[in-house]
């Protein structure tokens, strides 16, 4: 377990926490974080895994069943005080009390409890010492999964892999899930659109899957119901570990046919949003990583969204969550976390509309809570948020499904992968045999047989 036992947390200094090297793992979990408090003890050691409260099976309202549930906020940041707590806020956070209308973040206790089952962090520790990234740093080359692949990760490279590979079980599906975007400056309408979809990773089966290389990272199908204009499109995807072929077939009803999408990946704006949306930011960051120049700058202690479950709630109306403005903020939930800050620099020969983008990724998890993006000129341009919730029948791992990402310079955002309104969670599988969660599935041949004529 090398790396486990090379990275400890040190000085503290201006909000930032510098990373060096020590020789023992015993003061980190699993994943490399460190188990103990902060200095001041407002974050609290590393606990273990969380569990539901008795009577919670899948299915039910998440936060019904959290132990920590009636929980009140320990202060709120608004504009009025926002110098005070400036130094724990990313700079995106920061522009969203500036220019978002009544902007407050409510923040609570803050709670370490997102773990593994143990047989997933036996995958983590085989792979201690044996992941390993192709010689550009772009592709995961070897590991063994689910499970974190780098464990303490020394580079951005290793740490954008540790969170396209978080564990979700085989699959997720969704019976009906909203994307929504705001109304653009002066007009009430909002971009509205129903689907249903699935997502499949073939390495998510309970076990130590060894990666082989022409193995996919995952595969997705969905197909729109709402609006009329856009009922009956779908699509298939898959991407894969080993190159950047991703590809993508589209079912047009008008036309009735299937179409191959060769450059329906990266930055390509996705169909019905009015270029609000690309292909790669669903959950802040998605796809491949390799038009970026990745670098871990570090660790701070930041206000992030964490144990979310108002945003998981299926039975709350979308006009009740979803302001003009942004998510309300009853249903947004933040505590304090030591997180990793990474920077994506655009390199001189790719391209891509943003010219930077910064993640901050939960020491606990390597989940991406926080997150922007930078334009051409360098300007900041969005500001992304992703919710966070223990997956209890994963064995406690956790995931963010829903997300908002904010366009400052637009003065719109778009939230997607919401069950809020829809009347039915987000179901995860840890085993299955439905077809959804096989290959074939994600066939044109499928997508023309399993879609509206």
């Amino acid at each position: 377990m090398k790396q486990l036992a090379k990275l400890v947390l040190l000085a503290m200094c201006s909000g930032s926490i510098a990373l060096a090297w020590a020789e023992s793992p015993n003061d980190l979990t699993i994943v490399g974080a460190q188990k103990g408090a902060s200095s001041d003890g407002v974050i609290p050691a590393f606990s273990g895994h969380d569990t539901p409260q008795a009577g919670w099976s899948a299915g039910k309202v998440r936060g019904d069943y959290w132990k920590y549930k009636d929980e009140k906020p320990l202060f709120s940041i608004t504009v009025a005080n926002l110098d005070k707590y400036a130094d724990k806020l990313s700079p995106g956070q920061i522009a969203l009390f500036k220019q978002v209308k009544n902007y407050q973040m409510d923040v609570y206790p803050t709670h370490r409890d997102c773990s593994y089952p143990d047989w997933v962090q036996d995958n983590i520790k085989k792979n201690a010492d044996s992941a390993k990234l192709d010689a550009n740093g772009d592709h995961l080359q070897s590991a063994v999964l689910p499970g974190i692949p780098f464990p303490g990760a020394k580079t951005g490279q290793e740490a954008v892999w540790n969170y396209l590979t978080r564990y979700r079980g085989v699959g997720a599906q969704w019976a009906k899930v909203n994307t929504m975007v705001s109304p653009r400056a002066g007009s009430s309408d909002w971009i509205s659109v129903t689907s249903h979809q699935t997502l499949y990773f073939p390495w998510g089966k309970k076990g130590a899957n060894t990666l082989a290389p022409n193995d996919s990272l995952f595969s997705i199908h969905f197909a729109y119901d709402t609006p009329p204009a856009l009922a009956g499109q779908g699509l298939v995807q898959t991407f894969h570990f080993a190159d950047n072929e991703s590809p993508t077939f589209y079912y047009f009803p008008g036309q009735r046919r299937v179409r191959r999408m060769p450059s329906y990946d990266y930055d390509a704006p996705q169909i019905g949003f009015e270029n609000q949306y690309t292909v790669d930011e669903p959950w802040l960051f998605n796809g491949d990583i390799d038009r970026f120049n990745w670098k871990l700058v570090g660790k701070k202690e930041l206000y992030v969204p964490y144990n979310d479950f108002a945003m998981y709630d299926f039975k709350k109306s979308a006009a009740d969550v979803f302001k003009p403005d942004g998510v309300d903020p009853s249903a947004r939930r933040y505590e304090l976390h030591r997180v990793y800050v990474l920077e994506a620099t655009l390199k001189s020969n790719m391209r891509h509309i943003s010219q930077k983008k910064v993640l901050y990724l939960d020491e606990d998890t390597y989940l991406a809570l926080v997150g922007e993006d930078y334009d051409a000129q360098g300007k900041l341009w969005k500001t992304k948020e992703g919710y966070p919730v223990p997956v209890w029948e994963l064995g406690g791992t956790c995931d963010i499904e829903p997300f908002a990402q904010y366009n400052l310079l637009a003065g719109r955002y778009v939230t997607d992968q919401s069950v809020i309104g829809t009347g039915q969670d987000v179901h995860y599988f840890e085993t299955t045999s439905d077809p959804h969660f096989s290959s074939d599935f994600y066939s044109a041949e499928n997508l023309r047989s399993i879609s509206e004529r």
